[in-house]
């Protein structure tokens, strides 16, 4: 019978584990609370803050965070937003409170977060920390009656890419990516202790009706709408200048294989000649000929985020809509009878 290869806990640590799939965000309430009441404090400006938790194998647990200070245009960016984030986190280490690194939250305004940005700061992280992802929350939507939170990451197809720098047309199909497999949405559970959810219990109003119920049944939505078809009409200006880089870069293009065609032309006809009087003809190809200098094909990056960005809009318009539509028929039924 033969026996077990002993392995020594060096050759075990350098074994490489196939990570499992991130399926779920778990926040504790408490730190959505502390997410909502310090973007809604600053709203309309757009505030960011660290995530802090743990990585339990498919689960990402949010178990706390702490607000970035918002920085005025004349002081140090760099310097000063690292060392409060090492000084908040040396203080949370020493009072025995999580202090591992799982992400960031930031504000938006209308959905409008899908920027180079925020794929920057996204790399960024991936550099020292495995997993990562970004908690989003809209305060202008949130008064809708939803709670507009969503947890993002980038996909591995995308990252892989965005490595290389090489948005063009042909490596896109190579890797079959669209302007939809940039951002992944991760479900998000909200957990909190048992003797929290007793405490809440014990706070829950005697009467089944709040007033949050009331506002919910408010008619106007005209400023949502209106402000998310002013953000859609810039985003389809953006996207038309996109296309006419396109549509410049494909003309000159063609302009520069038909200049290529024609020098081709004149330099076999030339060869014929020289042929004919016994002479070594001349190379096809000429590298220092401008006309064969490769153009640069414009990165498609920019077009794709302002697609996912108009989808957002229009996901956003229809919802409204069809919530105002379901009011308005039920303030009509309340009217008949």
């Amino acid at each position: 019978m033969a026996t077990p290869v002993a392995r020594s806990f060096l050759q075990v640590a350098a074994t490489e584990e196939v990570a499992s799939p991130l399926r779920v965000v778990q926040i504790e309430g408490l730190v959505i609370l502390k997410i909502i009441k310090h973007c809604k404090e600053f709203s309309p400006a757009l505030v960011t803050g660290q995530l802090l938790g743990l990585d339990v194998g498919s689960v990402l647990e949010v178990t706390n965070c702490f607000p970035f200070p918002i920085r005025e245009e004349d002081e140090e960016i760099e310097a000063d937003g690292a060392n409060y984030q090492l000084e908040m986190m040396r203080c949370l280490r020493e009072v025995n409170v999580d202090n591992n690194t799982v992400g960031w939250y930031q504000s938006t305004l209308l959905g409008s977060f899908q920027t180079v940005e925020l794929i920057e700061t996204f790399m960024n992280y991936q550099e020292n920390i495995r997993r990562c992802v970004c908690i989003i929350y809209d305060p202008l939507k949130s008064n809708q009656g939803v709670l507009a939170l969503k947890a993002l990451k980038l996909s591995d197809s995308f990252m892989e890419l965005y490595r290389t720098n090489n948005f063009t047309g042909e490596k896109l199909r190579e890797k079959n990516l669209s302007w939809v497999d940039i951002f992944e949405e991760i479900p998000i559970k909200v957990s909190n202790s048992a003797l929290i959810s007793a405490f809440m219990t014990e706070l829950e109003a005697d009467t089944p009706v709040v007033q949050c119920d009331y506002d919910r049944l408010q008619l106007s939505t005209s400023p949502f709408l209106e402000r998310n078809m002013e953000f859609l009409i810039e985003c389809m200006d953006d996207l038309s200048t996109e296309q006419q880089k396109f549509q410049y870069y494909y003309r000159n293009l063609s302009r520069q294989q038909a200049q290529q065609q024609a020098w081709l032309q004149k330099r076999r006809a030339e060869n014929m000649a020289r042929k004919a009087t016994g002479e070594e003809p001349l190379p096809e190809e000429d590298p220092s000929n401008p006309v064969f200098k490769p153009l640069p094909e414009p990165s498609r990056l920019d077009s794709f985020l302002i697609t996912n960005q108009i989808s957002n809009y229009c996901n956003q318009i229809n919802g409204v809509a069809g919530q105002s539509f379901s009011r308005l028929y039920l303030t009509k039924a309340l009217h008949e009878n």
